[in-house]
């Protein structure tokens, strides 16, 4: 199923974000590790991208992994009001598969929703869930998904229960770093989304 076609229902939003730069701090477990300087940095900024977009979501999904947490508490400090967020272990190692799966599982009622989590699991997740691309944004997606990325797919349906592969359009990719949006290639402008070295690294 392509991104055009059979489209149905409310327009909704998928807005998938790796956790921010993270350190490898010795003796600390894997699930435990803290956020690095720059990924203090980068988390706030990807909130302020995310506001200044107009891609605030109703729901935020998060793994339970400490960088993934923090870069959630960070982003979402940048709001006035930060939406209900469910942290869920599921989110933790997931594949492409498993976080389908979780989200499948949001109300019905949610149009904009937020994945906090980790790569090779959310890169996976973006490329099969897009069937069609705007520009070069799933070629940058296949090169790399960086930390503290930004990916956003817009599709029609009656619920996230009906989640498919290909159904989705992905229509904005995005690095901030630091306070300031950077795009992928170097001097490179893009318009913000509009309504249309371990497993879990």
């Amino acid at each position: 199923m392509s991104a055009r076609a059979g489209a149905s229902g409310p327009l909704r939003r998928l807005v998938v974000l790796r956790h921010a730069k993270s350190a490898w701090p010795e003796g600390v477990e894997d699930h435990r590790r803290p956020l690095a300087p720059r990924g203090l940095k980068d988390a706030p900024a990807a909130g302020r991208t995310l506001a200044e977009a107009d891609c605030l979501p109703d729901l935020a999904l998060c793994s339970t992994a400490a960088r993934a947490r923090r870069t959630w508490e960070l982003a979402s400090a940048e709001w006035g009001t930060p939406p209900p967020v469910r942290y869920d272990r599921r989110l933790y190692a997931a594949d492409a598969a498993d976080l389908v799966e979780v989200v499948r599982e949001v109300p019905s009622q949610v149009e904009t929703l937020l994945l906090v989590g980790h790569n090779p699991g959310l890169e996976e997740l973006v490329l099969e869930l897009a069937g069609d691309g705007l520009d070069d944004t799933l070629e940058r997606v296949r090169t790399k998904f960086p930390t503290s990325a930004i990916a956003v797919l817009t599709w029609h349906g009656t619920g996230w229960s009906a989640l498919a592969p290909g159904v989705a359009l992905l229509t904005w990719v995005t690095v901030p770093r630091g306070g300031k949006e950077q795009e992928r290639r170097s001097g490179e402008k893009r318009d913000p989304p509009g309504p249309a070295p371990s497993a879990t690294a």
